[in-house]
């Protein structure tokens, strides 16, 4: 029987539960971000009105995960880059092509919202994941759609950064992050300074030209990205039952809500993405952990949901749209429960749709391209 040699490095690494589980949080709050009052929610209403940091979260997460997943083969140069563009394909345009099905209703809106040739733009290039390269189209047909597109963008370039070489050191390796960190706030900062937009005080609810292409283009949140390949290196410095885990995770999260708790008083172009890239870096070293927060982000049924987040996150605005243009809630008589029923009604939707739609089209893709 052939057995592996003990330096070669092991192609399928453990699988990270609680980052599962948290993927469901995220998700879930992105949801009560469009569709809540913040106020709702009590102690919790600054984590809720700054919903929108959790598309950075998971931005800075896709490449940590990548990394932790394909760096040993691509440093020794047994990824196959074709293979892996296709696989991510395979995984992410299935439930993308279905949301923009389900976001029909969208389209009177936007063909009222843009001249006759930005409206075509938006059609052709939204179903290719090109619309966030022009920030007007960004948000075109399905608003959440545009991180598709920066993802997307990162895809094809993560191979060659998955091969750089792994550090020997923490405090080098960590200087370099810290630099990706300080690049990836150049700019907000820029925004924050010379306020391009003319607006007093920028909030969740403003509209800009300029803050439209700080919140929605690859470009801005490319530097997340390059931290959470980077995250991933530091990951395999750090003992899994490492103590060190424990308090870093711990620290991240009450890090995170403090500064959120800080409301205005926080700029919110530097907020929006940037900032939090730290303390988003200690939360999942946390998790990726052997300890107790592990283990409870880690419990079968979050990591269940967690599992639907991408079809959660993707599908919400149209599924949400659809649920109450149709009234069926009312017909029910179940519109005294909203919106907490609405949001069941997501959760229970995106499951199918991992199930019956993001699954078995993944294996036939992956059937037909050779996957």
């Amino acid at each position: 029987m052939k057995t592996r040699t003990p330096d070669r490095p092991d192609p399928r690494p453990a699988r990270l539960k609680a980052l599962t589980g948290l993927r469901f949080f995220a998700a879930i709050n992105i949801v009560l971000f469009h569709f809540s009052n913040p106020k709702w929610f009590g102690f919790l209403a600054p984590v809720v009105n700054a919903g929108f940091a959790s598309v950075s979260f998971f931005i800075l997460l896709s490449g940590f995960v990548l990394a932790y997943n394909y760096s040993a083969r691509a440093r020794t140069g047994e990824l196959d880059r074709v293979r892996f563009w296709k696989a991510r394909f395979t995984r992410l345009y299935p439930i993308y092509l279905l949301s923009l099905f389900l976001s029909w209703q969208v389209l009177p809106v936007e063909y009222g919202a843009h001249t006759r040739f930005m409206f075509w733009m938006g059609m052709a290039l939204t179903p290719m994941l090109l619309q966030g390269w022009i920030p007007e189209l960004a948000t075109f047909l399905n608003t959440p759609a545009w991180t598709m597109s920066a993802e997307c963008s990162y895809y094809v370039v993560f191979p060659w950064l998955a091969s750089w070489k792994r550090p020997q050191r923490v405090r080098p390796h960590l200087a370099k992050m810290a630099g990706v960190w300080m690049l990836g706030m150049i700019p907000g900062a820029l925004y924050v300074a010379f306020n391009p937009d003319g607006i007093a005080h920028p909030d969740r609810f403003s509209y800009g030209p300029w803050l439209q292409a700080l919140k929605y283009t690859p470009y801005t949140h490319a530097a997340s990205f390059v931290f959470g390949v980077m995250l991933a290196s530091l990951d395999e410095m750090i003992a899994r039952a490492s103590r060190l885990r424990l308090w870093l995770g711990v620290a991240g999260f009450a890090a995170l809500f403090g500064l959120l708790k800080l409301g205005p008083m926080v700029p919110y172009a530097l907020i929006h993405d940037g900032l939090l890239m730290p303390l988003f870096g200690c939360m999942i070293l946390g998790l990726a952990g052997e300890n107790p927060l592990a283990f409870l982000f880690g419990l079968r049924p979050l990591v269940f949901v967690g599992e639907a987040s991408y079809c959660l996150y993707l599908m919400h605005f149209a599924m949400w749209n659809l649920i109450h243009s149709s009234h069926v809630l009312e017909r029910l008589g179940l519109s005294r429960f909203d919106p907490w029923i609405s949001y069941a009604l997501l959760i229970g939707m995106a499951l199918l749709a991992l199930y019956l739609v993001e699954k078995p089209a993944q294996r036939q893709l992956r059937k037909w391209m050779g996957v």
